[in-house]
C-alpha cells in the first residue's frame, strides 16, 4: 500500500554483471558505514556513558578494518 505522504525510497540499482557498479556500490556502502560510524564516535564522546570508551574501542577497529577492507581491494 503506497500513501502519498510517504513516498518510496529510491533502490540503488547494482548491475551485478557489471563489474564497476558492483565496486562503486560497495565502496559506497562501506564508506557510508564508516561515515556513521565517526558519527557515533563523536556522540559518545560528547555523552559521558557509563560504557563509552569500550564502544568507541570498537567502532575504532571497525573502522580501522572497513578502511583495510577498501585499502585492499582498491577501493
Amino acid at each position: 500500500m503506497n500513501r502519498p505522504d510517504f513516498p518510496i525510497r529510491e533502490l540503488r540499482r547494482v548491475k551485478l554483471d557489471h563489474h564497476d557498479s558492483v565496486r562503486t556500490h560497495v565502496q559506497q556502502q562501506v564508506c557510508d558505514e564508516v561515515e556513521r560510524l565517526e558519527r557515533r564516535i563523536e556522540t559518545l564522546r560528547l555523552v559521558k556513558a557509563p560504557h563509552a570508551a569500550i564502544m568507541i574501542s570498537t567502532y575504532e577497529r571497525m573502522i580501522s578494518r572497513k578502511k583495510g577492507f577498501l585499502q585492499n581491494w582498491d577501493l
